[in-house]
């Protein structure tokens, strides 16, 4: 996909070498950055309140807050707009629980680096659901960035090791990547605004974690009051309001005009924002081998966003 197509013809000369980079690519920064500060925040309120009735109250709260932005759902197209949303909504939900249940059953390092295959992945799955083989570059870029986010979770390569915790962050990140194609490939069969699209997800997701826990909950299992600490809801107001609301919009909003690939390598610095925020906000230390993968994660992200030379036309 050239640069053309992501953000219209570009004025010639000095404005061209900006064509790469737009508002869909500082948004997705922007969400990386606020993913980045989300993990200490969750895991606290997981800490709280069991993890299906944590995932069905975040986004149940975030449906009320986006109830006024369902009206354009309302309209002669409201079957297709309910179904795209449907589907991407009850993977969003998937995600979500092999997310929260993995980071629970494995380090944050770990946790951070498999997620982070995300952006490794995103090019193969591209390949196979949309049938467009992304420039080589963007295969490198991946490389890069997969091994860059192993350097920032670990402080050697012997500290990163498998299990149930890890296998459930490996599937989170596959279907991580089967989001952004398929919100890629929908968004010809629906004609709502990111919002809206936001909207129908969250309230799928919160039905489907509802029904998830009643099933899964032993006989005469009661729902557990949420804690009234202000801690509690600071942490959920920052979780529904930035990592959802203002997230899931400027991805919905930029999955329709970039490619998946520039998606996923983006967000791809979420480590690093995750690093930054351990670092200073929480006092955890990261050596010079994770500055160096965060650094890699950075480079990628930035050669990807860079619009590739254009071969002059010969003459006729």
């Amino acid at each position: 996909m050239d640069s053309k197509q992501l953000r219209g013809a570009a004025p010639a000369g000095r404005g061209a070498r900006w064509a790469g980079i737009g508002s869909a690519e500082i948004m997705l920064l922007l969400v990386a950055a606020v993913w980045g500060g989300s993990y200490a925040v969750a895991k606290q309120a997981t800490q709280q309140l069991p993890v299906l009735e944590f995932i069905a109250l975040r986004f149940g709260l975030t449906f009320v807050v986006l109830l006024p932005a369902l009206g354009p759902l309302f309209n002669a197209q409201w079957r297709q707009g309910l179904a795209v949303g449907g589907l991407l909504g009850a993977n969003l939900l998937a995600i979500f629980v092999c997310e929260t249940f993995g980071v629970s059953l494995t380090t944050a390092s770990n946790a951070a680096f498999l997620i982070s295959l995300c952006v490794a992945i995103t090019p193969f799955v591209e390949w196979w659901l949309l049938g467009q083989r992304p420039a080589r570059r963007v295969f490198w870029a991946a490389g890069l960035s997969a091994l860059g986010a192993a350097m920032l979770s670990a402080t050697s390569p012997a500290d990163i090791s498998v299990g149930w915790g890890d296998g459930l962050m490996v599937v989170a990140a596959f279907l991580r990547a089967v989001m952004v194609c398929m919100t890629r490939r929908l968004a010809g069969r629906h004609a709502m605004p990111a919002l809206t699209l936001t909207a129908v997800q969250a309230g799928v997701m919160a039905l489907g974690a509802v029904a998830i826990s009643l099933v899964a909950s032993p006989p005469n299992g009661a729902w557990h009051m949420p804690p009234a600490t202000a801690s509690f809801w600071w942490g959920m107001a920052y979780l529904v309001l930035l990592c959802t609301v203002f997230a899931f919009f400027a991805q919905n909003h930029a999955a329709s005009r970039s490619s998946p690939s520039r998606v996923s390598l983006l967000m791809g610095s979420e480590p690093v924002f995750g690093a930054l925020i351990a670092a200073y906000g929480f006092g955890e230390r990261i050596g010079p081998w994770g500055w160096a993968g965060g650094l890699l994660i950075v480079a990628a992200a930035w050669w990807v966003t860079m619009p590739q030379p254009v071969a002059p036309r010969p003459h006729s």
